[in-house]
């Protein structure tokens, strides 16, 4: 399954002349490519589909769309640790190397 996840952007860099980010889903924070969208901000929230920010999308409608996501528990978890370039190596990861928190971080024991 493909799921285009809301996030928000909170790092953008240029990469060996490639724009780049980080995204927050919710407590889980991967890289993303923002070549299809140059006018991004930071703050701003977009739309992630393997590991590209494919359009930008109001703040209410990501939020909502995250707390749905939310309730779905484990599946939107496997698809947030699956997705995007790598993916033979999980992409949840956190910034300071610590296991994931909010509604995407780790699964409950």
């Amino acid at each position: 399954m493909c799921l285009g996840i809301p996030g928000r952007v909170i790092e953008i860099r240029d990469d060996a002349g490639l724009p780049m980010g980080k995204v927050d889903f919710g407590g889980v924070r991967k890289d993303a490519c923002l070549a299809y969208i140059p006018e991004i901000q930071l703050g701003d929230y977009v739309i992630v589909h393997v590991g590209f920010a494919i359009s930008r999308v109001d703040e209410e409608e990501a939020l909502k769309t995250l707390e749905i996501l939310a309730t779905m528990g484990d599946m939107v978890r496997q698809e947030l640790a699956t997705m995007g370039p790598g993916m033979e190596e999980p992409a949840v990861v956190s910034d300071d190397g610590t296991p994931p928190t909010g509604a995407f971080g780790a699964a409950p024991a």
